[in-house]
């Protein structure tokens, strides 16, 4: 292995040894709480343009499989680890993480003091910074980093999301009842899409057609859906201005549930604003409120901006919040058939506690076709 340096746009720098492709990469810096799903994590697209830190300090040990991907491939920038575990022990394991990173030339460090990069994250909010395994002057790596891009304004949706349109037919592991018959039509806008919001899309009945993230409203209503269903996905969401344009449209005409990225599309469409959160919520442990409900759930999450409530105006109302810093999770409109969620219901890695809210977007198809 050889030596690594990350160094964030400060000049604070850490050096570690490298593992995955070599070279010299730059991002956002962020880090993800979760225990496991490194896998999930990588191949997760709404990581584009970030360079993840993981919490947990032993990752690799589990290796890599082919059935876990949640993309084709990582998006992510660059990987930061406190130990990489080159020998893992699974049984469905068919590669390591380390081959993994290089064959899809992800730039890696390991050895470093993750916890205390993290405490520097929460204090001083998410920063840009670089991995380089070419250059060793850190006056040079830190004039470069300062001289990146960063993420606000840029729109990070187009280099993750389809070429064209297709259909999905693949189902999950997570419902014990699934429906063979394809009962509703639903177009989903590839965001940056996770395999596994598919999957349970397919096992409660959705013939689900994915499109790009630059597809019209008029394209959509000419596919005649049932529900119209708007996927996570990377960066700014007021860099996205294509896409709010284009669900304006669509509000009210078909029954449309967004989580993520999507959720905060439809705050967008409907007037609403966005703003960058200091450091994000990424992990797979986060305390939501279902005010609706009162329950709490434990909710797998991957966002650096948030919705406005102040901006949303009276038709609609918030049906989740987070319970760490009172940031909005969740909207449902009061006149039309539209709901969307700020985390992942899908999980993929984290608990099923929001599972329950694929079912109710069918719910809403069926109400809105009787």
């Amino acid at each position: 292995m050889k030596k690594s340096y990350l160094v964030l746009e400060t000049g604070k720098t850490f050096e570690g040894t490298s593992f995955g492709a070599e070279g010299e990469i730059f991002g956002e810096v962020v880090f993800n709480t979760s225990l496991t799903g490194y896998q999930e994590i990588l191949t997760d697209p709404s990581y584009n343009g970030q360079i993840v830190v993981m919490t947990y300090p032993e990752i690799g040990n589990y290796g890599i499989n082919s059935q876990d991907l949640e993309s084709k491939k990582p998006y992510l920038r660059g990987f930061a680890v406190k130990e990489y575990w080159p020998h893992p022990s699974n049984w469905r394991s068919d590669d390591n993480l380390h081959n993994f990173l290089s064959k899809n030339g992800v730039v890696g460090i390991q050895g470093i003091d993750t916890r205390e990069l993290v405490k520097i994250l929460r204090t001083e909010g998410s920063l840009k910074g670089v991995i380089s395994t070419v250059d060793s002057d850190i006056e040079s790596l830190t004039r470069k980093v300062k001289e990146s891009a960063g993420i606000v304004g840029i729109d990070l949706v187009t280099e993750v999301s389809c070429d064209k349109k297709y259909s999905w037919d693949q189902g999950g592991e997570l419902w014990s009842e699934k429906q063979q018959e394809k009962k509703y039509n639903v177009i989903a806008y590839d965001y940056g899409i996770k395999s596994n919001i598919m999957r349970m899309l397919d096992d409660l009945g959705c013939k689900l057609t994915v499109v790009p993230s630059k597809t019209t409203a008029d394209e959509v209503l000419k596919l005649n859906p049932d529900g119209i269903f708007l996927s996570n996905g990377p960066g700014d969401p007021a860099a996205v201005e294509y896409a709010a344009k284009n669900i304006k449209e669509l509000i009210g005409k078909k029954p449309i549930f967004g989580i993520c990225l999507g959720h905060q599309i439809i705050s967008l469409a409907l007037g609403g604003k966005t703003f960058k959160l200091k450091f994000g919520h990424r992990g797979a442990n986060q305390p939501v409120k279902n005010i609706q409900t009162g329950k709490v759930e434990i909710t797998s999450q991957n966002h650096g901006f948030a919705v406005d409530p102040d901006s949303l105006g009276d038709k609609v109302e918030i049906s989740h919040i987070n319970l760490n810093d009172q940031t909005v999770e969740g909207l449902r409109h009061k006149e039309h058939p539209l709901f969307c969620v700020q985390y992942h219901p899908e999980a993929s890695p984290g608990p099923h506690d929001s599972s329950y809210l694929f079912s109710d977007f069918i719910k809403l198809m069926e109400e809105f076709e009787s």
